[in-house]
């Protein structure tokens, strides 16, 4: 840490690194107050701010002491606040917002920033790879549908449903971002933020509080900030054995519906690890389509023998996975227990508080009441673990109102961003108390700081059936790359996706190609989607069956190869699916290449997204490189491949120690090995 100080400004540096540099002209930070209003509705939010004042904060005193450094900022020649920057244990450097004035609610800070920086994370973003000329409102809400206001889809969910979202909406923000200049940048706040990357001198970080601290760290490698990150947020179990060994198929509709799309798959050639019954506790029906009934427990007329029929699948390779959010259905049992023992949000007198899901209303499970907390573990660990399921979508966590009332007495607006890491805790805990870590998946869309130590996998959320940029199945690669550089190293999708509205129907050739490109992620996994008869499904013909049951044998194929990048994820913080400059960071083409990805240091994959599509263009950056499927050898640049369906652009390293098992592939694809 090193601070170089005039009479009018100061430049604070950390390893190297410009980090703040303030003058009187040119402020680095400004505080002020607002008044801002949150109108949700199911889990889209219309946020505005009424701004009562911004003041650049010009003058300053600065004080060394004990190795750490005190920068006093003075307003009318009173202090106002105090920043206190230190090195940590670990070598980061920490600066503390301490002594604020109370009046003050919005907080702006400029961090040094170059022209030809590029800027990654913030989260799950899906839109954009490179964040540089945007910026990124953080607050975790639904996606919204479409995610592109210039786009029909977009449009019809506004007018609709207020539902449309834009490109930053994102169900898992976070603020934390890294630089290709290898450095990156932590703000602890759970508050409202805005990270702004749009001018060539500064990024601006923005917060509707004042945040509680500042963290800086850089390295010499991409590999070595990674580990860095990871250090403050953890890193994921790995992954139970059992998930790879095929597909993770999504079927609802009873139990002889289940057995015998298993049977049919199976009998196809389709490798099965895995049911995923999303409406084992029971079927709504709404204009949505066909959503959940929030009781979690066994419902016996939709799954009769299902406490007989889930240890025979066990049995049999194939485990039975459910559904769960943090929010119970109104009127049903466990919203009766939970209203009688005081562990749901209320309002702020203390009455009922319920949040409308789409013709139907919950209550908000408490997790900032301890009680509350042990009794929804208990929920988790007696009608699922203990009846037998082996993992299940933990979903939602979004939706926290702002104006609710909860136990800790802590705003709602400030607990909103922090809701997902506490649903994901309970699930980690629930599991991990019943010892069973190994063996349970449990995988959310949600996210905030903090989530990647406590959710075993991230799955993109409801992209759209179709091949919209924006949210549709190009989408979650910059979802799984953006979050990965943030410690969240396990990542997958909805195969085919899953908002079918607004006429988009999923067809055969975007079942096919999504197959594809789950086959190279560390979990594959089919969902029917909100509307099932309007899609095109795994067993809708012979063809999708034997084109899933090639890309099942591929995945399975690579278990070794998985396996081995899961563990460095765990152990390391890398990513199973990485940007290309990771591990390229010499090679400057490589930092602006979106969609597509490495997977674990010596496959590359660029999965067909366009409709219609038998080519692709791709970058390979400066190595050896094999095509899987013709053998043919590149050294890097620009390149274009056949790739017909059932065989996606993806080449590996030359020098690869999994040569062997790549090049099988082609024959392992084809049922001849």
């Amino acid at each position: 840490m090193k601070i170089e100080q005039s009479k009018t400004g100061f430049l604070l540096s950390h390893k190297g690194k410009a980090l703040l540099r303030h003058s009187e002209k040119a402020p680095a930070l400004y505080l002020g107050e607002g008044d801002p209003t949150f109108d949700m509705y199911r889990g889209n939010f219309d946020i505005s701010d009424y701004l009562v004042e911004r003041i650049a904060m010009r003058h300053f005193t600065i004080e060394k002491q004990d190795g750490a450094i005190r920068i006093q900022f003075i307003l009318a020649h009173e202090p106002v606040i105090t920043l206190l920057a230190e090195e940590t244990a670990e070598g980061r450097l920490k600066i503390s917002f301490l002594e604020a004035k109370a009046n003050f609610n919005r907080f702006w800070l400029r961090l040094c920033a170059s022209a030809d920086e590029k800027i990654y994370g913030c989260g799950e973003q899906l839109t954009y790879l490179n964040l540089r000329g945007h910026n990124f409102p953080l607050w975790t809400s639904e996606p919204g549908v479409g995610r592109n206001k210039s786009t029909y889809v977009t449009w019809q969910a506004d007018v609709k449903d207020r539902a449309g979202g834009d490109y930053y909406n994102t169900n898992y923000p976070q603020p934390t971002f890294v630089s290709s200049e290898k450095y990156f940048v932590h703000l602890e706040t759970t508050a409202y933020a805005d990270f702004d990357f749009c001018n060539a001198d500064f990024h601006e970080l923005q917060s509707w509080n004042i945040p509680d601290y500042l963290l800086f760290d850089a390295a010499d490698s991409f590999p070595a900030l990674i580990r860095s990150i990871t250090g403050i947020f953890g890193t994921q179990p790995e992954l139970p054995d059992w998930v790879l060994d095929g597909v993770i198929l999504g079927i609802q509709g009873g139990t002889d519906i289940t057995i015998e799309k298993l049977k049919r798959a199976r009998a196809a050639g389709v490798k099965v690890s895995g049911a995923w019954c999303q409406d084992w506790q029971g079927i709504k029906m709404t204009s949505f389509g066909k959503r959940l009934q929030w009781d979690w427990q066994w419902n016996e007329d939709l799954y009769p023998g299902l406490d007989r029929e889930i240890h025979a699948l066990k049995k049999d390779g194939i485990r039975f996975l459910g559904y769960i959010n943090p929010y119970v259905l109104e009127d049903f049992p466990l919203y009766r227990e939970a209203e009688a023992n005081g562990y749901l949000a209320t309002r702020d007198d203390g009455s009922k508080y319920v949040v409308d899901f789409g013709e139907f209303y919950c209550g908000v499970v408490d997790f900032t009441n301890p009680a509350a907390c042990d009794w929804y573990k208990g929920v988790i660990k007696t009608n699922m673990i203990d009846f037998g399921l082996s993992g299940w979508m933990a979903d939602f966590g979004e939706y926290l109102p702002t104006d609710c009332a909860l136990s800790n007495g802590v705003s709602a607006e400030i607990e909103h961003n922090h809701w997902p890491t506490r649903w994901a805790k309970i699930n980690h805990d629930a599991i991990e108390e019943a010892g069973k870590t190994d063996d349970i998946l449990f995988f959310m869309r949600a996210g905030y700081t903090g989530i990647q130590r406590y959710c075993h996998a991230l799955w993109g959320g409801d992209q759209c059936v179709n091949w919209n940029i924006d949210d549709g199945i190009p989408s979650v690669i910059n979802g799984a790359l953006s979050s990965g550089l943030l410690g969240n190293g396990i990542h997958h999708s909805d195969i085919g996706g899953y908002t079918t509205l607004h006429g988009m129907k999923r067809d055969r050739e975007l079942f096919m190609r999504w197959a594809e490109m789950a086959a190279f992620t560390p979990i594959m996994r089919s969902h029917e989607g909100n509307r099932p008869a309007d899609n095109h499904q795994f067993d809708s013909d012979n063809e999708t069956l034997a084109h899933l049951a090639a890309m099942t044998r591929i995945f399975t194929h690579l278990k070794p190869y998985i396996k081995a990048a899961l563990k460095e994820n765990t152990l390391t913080g890398m990513p199973v699916q990485r940007p290309l400059f990771i591990h390229y960071e010499e090679d400057t083409e490589s930092y602006e290449v979106m969609h597509q990805y490495l997977f674990g240091r010596d496959c590359l994959v660029a999965p067909v997204y366009e409709q219609g599509a038998s080519k692709r263009k791709l970058y390979l950056p400066p190595d050896q490189w094999i095509h899987l499927w013709t053998n043919d050898h590149y050294e890097g640049g620009w390149v274009e491949v056949d790739a017909p369906l059932g065989q996606p652009a993806v080449f590996y390293r030359a020098s690869s120690a999994d040569a062997v098992l790549f090049n099988k592939i082609p024959d392992i694809a084809k049922g001849l090995a």
